[in-house]
Formats: C-alpha cells, structure tokens, sequence
C-alpha cells in the first residue's frame, strides 16, 4: 500500500497508487457501480475501457443485497467478479441526495429505505465496519454534504458532524487493524474535507483532517449545484490544502472540462454517474463534443460514432445504428452508449498523464475545452 507522485510546473500530477487489486495509475477516472454492478456492463466490459477502479454505494450495498449476502459470497469483488480494486462511497452522498428520507444526529444518520420503509442507523463506526465487509480497496467516511447555496452557518454545522465522525472513522478502523474483516487484506481509508463554497471552513476543514491517519483526502460537497467556475475556484483552492504525497479525490466529477481543470489542479483520482448514465438518455461524449444520438439528423447517419475513438462501439457501430436502438428502447443502445462514454472519459484521463509527462497538457487542455468549455 503506497503512492508514489510526481508533481509538474503547471500544478498537474502523475502517480501510482498500490492496492491489493492492483496499481492505480493517476490521474484516474472511476466509474460508479453504485450496486455492485455499472448499469447495463459487464465487468469485462468495463476492463475493455481500461477503466481501472469501480466504486460501490455502502449504504444501497446494505439495503440490497445485505451485508450477510456480500460476506457470505467473500467480499464484493467475488460477488461482482471484478479484480480490480474498489472504492466504496459511505452514503455520505445520500445524506444529501435522499433528504426526505434522511435524520441527521450527532451521533449518525437514520436512512428510511425506500424499498420497504424500514429504519436503518448509521453511525461512522457501524459504516467503516459494513466498508470492512464488503472489502473494498478504499474506504470512504461518512460525512455531512450541504446542499449550494448555503450559509456559513449551515456550512460550519455539517463540517463539525463530519470532522466529529472522521474521528470515529479512525479509532474504528485502526481497530480492524486497518484490514477486511471479510478478505483479510488490507484497506485504506480516505477523509473528507467539506465547508461548502466558504474558504475559511475549507481551510479549517483540511487543517483538521489532515491531522487524522488517513490514507487519502478527498473534495467533498463540490458540483451540487454551484455555478461551474465556483466548482473549478474551489476545488483548486482545496486541493492546495491538501499533503503533496497523498492520493487527492474530488467525489462527484465526471464533464470533460471539470475532468481538465481537476487535473491541473494537482487532483488524482475522480468518479461520477455521468458517463453511463448519458449513454443511457441518449448523450454521447465524442471528440467534437456532445452528440445527441437519439435526435432524426442522426436516423441516417452512417458514419462512426467518434471518427477519433477506437472503442468496441465506435469500432463496429454507426450512428444511425445507435439512434436506431435508442429510438427502439432497445437494451443494446444503453450498453454501447455507455461502453464508449466510459472509453472516452477513461482515455481521456489517460491522455492526460501522457500530455503532463510530454509537457503538452496545454494544448490538450485547449482541445477539450474548445468542445466542453
């Protein structure tokens, strides 16, 4: 379990990050298999993207299929099939995206499931234990996220529960002796810094993390809804905070242009819904930008998908096949969609640490945001 980091003059880095499933290569894009599995892929699927890490939901893991099942099976990466290392979200995220359904405490969050309207307790201990089970590479504390916009008051309150249960987080899983209760393997925990789009609480919110044993840190309660060049300010200001050799994660990002500007920020690793969850509406990433496939200009139009991409779609597929199956709701368009938007954001991600090694992430740089600026 190491990082290993190289920082260039424009403030970008390259590293590797070592996990019992294998090397991350940084910059890295991870992509969101909130279940245990990413919507309408196959583990082989994902692989063919060089997609490097997958993420599980703990909180949505515990409704179904139940920690018992995923323990039983010997961890989530039996379960899924998937040998590549693993991140899990805490359901920190759910705290914000489920307030109906939500009770913030001091102590945890009470969760109603929407499936069977069952109460369900978490508690930062009780969450590191579940990530402990289901035995995922990365672990993630659970934390507080505000919603934008905020006041500082707001901002200041979720920042204390979260420091408060990072705390917790640490003692728990120092007392797991930083291992799987389910593989045996060892596990790394990353810390959350928050405070909303308010510097002083960003600032506060790092110092005091950082004090804490944790493996990495991650960029939290950023891209939920704040106007885009506040996303890239802050996530700028904050990865300054943050060590120079521990692993930076922004939660959430997954635009072209945010991808960019988060890795010029000295930002290494990043996940987001928005690659697959696109190619199932119809959205493709292409390198002339956004194309709407499931639009009629597209009904005859034989030409590749990504003129410039070599993914299995772009390879074997045209766009009026694929305007085709979308207009039919046919299963097939979702899986091709989304196994060429998670190629090209992955090789994006790609094509990023090759331009910072060669000194050309300017004109890189340029290229995307020509298209996704």
């Amino acid at each position: 379990m190491s990082f290993k980091v190289k920082t260039f003059k424009n403030g970008g880095r390259v590293g590797v990050l070592q996990t019992p499933h294998g090397p991350i290569e940084t910059p890295a894009f991870m992509t969101v298999g909130t279940a245990g599995t990413v919507k309408a892929l196959t583990p082989e699927q994902i692989r063919s993207t060089g997609c490097q890490v997958v993420l599980g939901n703990n909180y949505h893991l515990n409704l179904r299929p139940g920690l018992e099942v995923i323990g039983a099976a010997g961890g989530l990466h039996k379960f899924m099939n998937w040998d590549g290392p693993i991140l899990t979200d805490s359901g920190g995220y759910q705290v914000f995206s489920l307030k109906g359904l939500v009770k913030v405490r001091d102590d945890g969050v009470e969760f109603t499931s929407p499936l069977n309207g069952e109460k369900k307790f978490f508690t930062p201990s009780s969450v590191v234990e579940s990530e402990s089970i289901i035995g995922s590479d990365i672990a993630m504390v659970l934390d507080e996220c505000v919603a934008y916009p905020n006041t500082e008051d707001e901002a200041a309150a979720a920042l204390e529960k979260t420091l408060a249960w990072a705390s917790e987080s640490v003692k728990t899983f120092d007392k797991l002796k930083r291992k799987s209760i389910t593989t045996g393997l060892d596990q790394m925990l990353f810390g959350i810094v928050q405070g909303g789009s308010h510097k002083k609480l960003r600032e506060y919110s790092a110092s005091e993390t950082c004090k804490m044993d944790f493996d990495g840190f991650a960029i939290g309660g950023v891209s939920v809804g704040e106007p885009r060049e506040e996303v890239w300010d802050m996530i700028d200001f904050t990865a300054q905070l943050l060590p120079e050799d521990k692993p930076r994660y922004v939660m959430g990002l997954g635009d072209p242009a945010d991808l960019v500007y988060a890795v010029e920020s000295g930002v290494d690793m990043f996940d987001c819904v928005i690659p697959t969850r696109h190619g199932r509406t119809g959205w493709l990433y292409t390198s002339q930008g956004i194309i709407p496939i499931r639009n009629a200009p597209y009904r005859k139009d034989f030409g590749k998908p990504d003129p410039e991409c070599n993914c299995y779609t772009c390879t074997n597929f045209s766009r009026a096949y694929l305007h085709h199956l979308f207009r039919s709701k046919e299963i097939l368009g979702h899986t091709l969609n989304s196994l060429h938007n998670l190629h090209f954001i992955v090789e994006l991600t790609l094509n990023m640490r090759k331009a910072l090694i060669s000194g050309e992430f300017a004109s890189l740089k340029e290229k995307i945001l020509k298209y996704y600026g």
